[in-house]
């Protein structure tokens, strides 16, 4: 019973939450921009999986420029440079919009003056300052550590140390919330209270028996 009693008081001392910022707060898809240049389904996603893929993407929002990385792939599928530029050029496209429910949750810590809100977010550097102009409300933010600034990026732990860091923020009373299932076994390592929040996610739920007040 003291080991449980024990659980619940560090869960109800939480005073910092670390917000991932697409999959959780913003809505980012690739394939809504791409569906509108590929009239065959199974090749948009071929496409996405082997020319465009994520693990090419998330080279850039490790601090690799989006030159590069466009001349680096279209030197292996050069029958695909109009289709490869397209990526970043309408890149302001992937997105539907922010992810309301979460968005909601989101302001309601932060008016409530309980808790320090950051985010730790895989972003491009380029592409930052349209990311501030796209969604405003990424201005009320306590701080923001991106990947591509850092040159650096999630599941690494170094990028987990400079939030914690900077911030100064107690990893046993911080939560930190993201889509990728890599990203959350990396914080935990880090002794990070740690939420998978996916698409098909409650997060009012998820944060439950953390007994946050808001």
């Amino acid at each position: 019973m003291a080991k449980k009693n024990l659980k619940m008081n560090c869960m109800s001392n939480i005073d910092t939450i670390i917000f991932d910022l697409g999959g959780v707060l913003v809505d980012w898809n690739p394939e809504y921009v791409y569906k509108n240049v590929f009239s065959d389904t199974d090749k948009m996603h071929w496409f996405l999986t082997n020319v465009c893929s994520p693990e090419w993407n998330i080279e850039q929002d490790g601090g690799r420029t989006i030159s590069a990385a466009e001349q680096l792939i279209i030197k292996e599928f050069p029958e695909f440079e109009k289709e490869i530029l397209l990526f970043y050029k309408d890149w302001h496209l992937m997105f539907k919009g922010v992810i309301e429910e979460n968005l909601e949750i989101f302001h309601k810590l932060k008016a409530s003056g309980n808790y320090k809100i950051y985010g730790l977010t895989n972003w491009s550097a380029e592409k930052w300052d349209k990311a501030l102009e796209l969604f405003p409300f990424l201005n009320d933010f306590d701080g923001i550590v991106v990947s591509g600034q850092e040159k650096c990026r999630k599941p690494h732990s170094e990028i987990y140390n400079i939030i914690l860091e900077r911030f100064s923020i107690n990893p046993k009373t911080a939560i930190f919330i993201d889509d990728n299932f890599e990203n959350i076994i990396a914080a935990k390592k880090l002794n990070l209270n740690s939420i998978h929040c996916t698409a098909n996610s409650n997060l009012n739920m998820l944060l439950k028996p953390y007994k946050l007040k808001f």
